[in-house]
C-alpha cells in the first residue's frame, strides 16, 4: 500500500484549497510548505520589480527558508508537491522543499494553481533540475476543481 504526502505551499489560499481536495480524493497526508516569513500581498505584486517574489523570482538559486520539516518523509512512497505558478515556474521555495526531503526513489507528481498559465514549464524546469527524481505527471487546477478532475488525473497516472 502506498503512503502518500500531498505537500504544497500556498501564497493566497488557492493551492490550500486544492491540495485539500486532493487530499479527500486520495486520502494521503498534508503538510503545508510555509515559508518562515509569510508573503504579504506587497510581496506578491508581480508588476513591482521590487517585490519580494520578484526579486526572488529573478534569482532562482535564492532558497527561502521553510518554517517546518517533513520528519517522517522515508515513510511515503508518492509525494504530490501543489503551487502556484510564479512567472511560468515553481516559486523558489519548492526548490527548497526538494532540496531539504530525500526524494529519490518516490513517485512524484506536481499539481499547479493558475487561471491561465501551464503547468509543462513548472514540471519541465522541475525534472530538469533534479533529474535524480522520478516525476510523473503534472496537472494545472483552477480554483473550481471538482474531485472528479482529481480523480480522473490520478486515474490516468
Amino acid at each position: 500500500m502506498n503512503k502518500i504526502l500531498i505537500s504544497f505551499f500556498s501564497a493566497s489560499g488557492v493551492t490550500k484549497e486544492v491540495a485539500n481536495k486532493v487530499a479527500n480524493v486520495l486520502g494521503g497526508d498534508l503538510f503545508e510548505i510555509e515559508p518562515v516569513n509569510k508573503y504579504t500581498n506587497a510581496d506578491l505584486d508581480w508588476t513591482n520589480k521590487q517585490s519580494r517574489s520578484s526579486v526572488e523570482m529573478n534569482n532562482l538559486l535564492f532558497r527561502p527558508e521553510v518554517k517546518n520539516k517533513v520528519s517522517n518523509i522515508d515513510d511515503y512512497d508518492t509525494v504530490l508537491i501543489g503551487f502556484p505558478i510564479w512567472w511560468d515556474l515553481a516559486p523558489t521555495i519548492i526548490n527548497t522543499f526538494i532540496e531539504e526531503n530525500n526524494l529519490e526513489n518516490k513517485k512524484i507528481y506536481v499539481f499547479a494553481t493558475s487561471g491561465s498559465s501551464s503547468v509543462d514549464n513548472s514540471f519541465n524546469t522541475l525534472k530538469n533540475t533534479y533529474r535524480n527524481l522520478n516525476f510523473i505527471s503534472a496537472k494545472r487546477f483552477s480554483s473550481n476543481v471538482s474531485e472528479n478532475d482529481v480523480t480522473s488525473w490520478i486515474g490516468k497516472n
